[in-house]
């Protein structure tokens, strides 16, 4: 049996471009420099993502004790772990890649891309998104006597509006024994 690995392709590929861009930088700025801003560039990331991450967490805990729908807290926790992981790995484009994931206003645009694309590829929750936090009100039409089925005012059609309109705020009036 022949199995075929696509992702070989980009493996190879991102070993290519991380040993061009360390050469780049070692002959911009020589070796030991190189090794120092490697070690620094992960060491720092490391410790931003653990704030962060830690920080994210609690939010995502508050959002939850608070019954609030909690995408951005949860998408941001994942941003950050992904950026972690990328911070692990060695390499000059890994840690860019990594921190820019793990910065804050960075991994805001991130979120906020990875949120269209979900909702591009689910529009329910584009939908579930906006609605939620909304004032739903219960209710139920009923249709005029004499007047269902025939002409304007039924399912697909505007409503008949005969008489004054009157713009104001609907206010529960007490009732009229109780004066």
């Amino acid at each position: 049996m022949l199995v075929r690995s696509t992702g070989m392709p980009f493996v190879l590929l991102y070993v290519v471009l991380e040993v061009v861009a360390i050469a780049a930088l070692v002959a911009w700025i020589g070796l030991g420099w190189t090794l120092l801003v490697l070690l620094a560039g992960s060491v720092l990331g490391l410790l931003l993502a653990r704030s962060e991450g830690a920080r994210a967490a609690r939010a995502l805990a508050t959002a939850v004790q608070r019954g609030r729908l909690a995408h951005e807290e949860a998408t941001d926790g994942l941003l950050i772990a992904i950026g972690g992981v990328l911070l692990f790995l060695p390499g000059l484009i890994t840690d860019v890649l990594g921190l820019a994931l793990v910065f804050p206003p960075t991994r805001g645009l991130a979120r906020r891309r990875m949120v269209r694309a979900a909702e591009r590829a689910s529009p329910g929750l584009r939908t579930a998104r906006i609605r939620y936090g909304a004032t739903v009100v219960e209710g139920e039409t009923v249709a005029e006597p004499g007047r269902a089925g025939r002409g304007p005012g039924t399912a697909g059609s505007p409503p008949v509006i005969e008489g004054e309109i009157v713009e104001g705020e609907v206010v529960d009036e007490p009732d009229r024994r109780d004066r």
